[in-house]
């Protein structure tokens, strides 16, 4: 295995206490420490666009199901809390990129839409910002990439299932 901070760290406490199991920080660590780095990366290709990761997750969440959604929909689509979305809704729809319209029978309700502008901005960007990820990956060969989004899934589920948040 390459040498990485996670391993560091981990030669560090057992050095301190060897008998800790550092098992799970191996993993756990290292989820972490690329999520931080991908998070720091800022997506390029999203930021060229003026857009945040949070922000086109909701675009794309209403393009990918092709209808219209209420905030509570996009908050469960995207696992954000209702502040977030309505936050983030309204740089949306101060940019045209989305319109939000009340429900006929219940007036608290909103459903929400992407725009001609919207949509194209969204079909625009996707083809790019899997390119950007492609090119994050590309140092795993593809058994490598196939067998990491296998095991990631695996504790994905395992987690939705014990700490909440599973869809549907």
């Amino acid at each position: 295995m390459t040498d990485d901070i996670v391993a560091s760290v981990v030669r560090q406490w057992q050095a301190v206490n060897p008998e800790l199991d550092t098992g799970p920080m191996e993993i756990i660590g290292r989820i972490n420490r690329c999520a931080a780095l991908l998070q720091q990366a800022e997506d390029a290709p999203l930021r060229s666009a003026g857009l945040t990761r949070a922000e086109f997750d909701l675009l794309g969440a209403v393009r990918r199901t092709d209808r219209e959604l209420t905030p509570g929909e996009l908050a469960r689509e995207t696992f954000s809390s209702g502040a977030a979305v309505t936050k983030r809704l309204r740089a949306l729809q101060d940019r045209a990129l989305v319109e939000r319209r009340g429900d006929d029978r219940d007036r608290r309700v909103a459903h929400v839409r992407l725009t001609d502008e919207g949509r194209a901005l969204v079909d625009r960007l996707l083809p790019d910002q899997l390119a950007y990820e492609r090119s994050v990956l590309a140092g795993l060969d593809l058994p490598g990439r196939d067998e990491l989004a296998s095991r990631l899934s695996e504790l994905l589920v395992q987690l939705e299932g014990r700490l909440g948040g599973a869809r549907r």
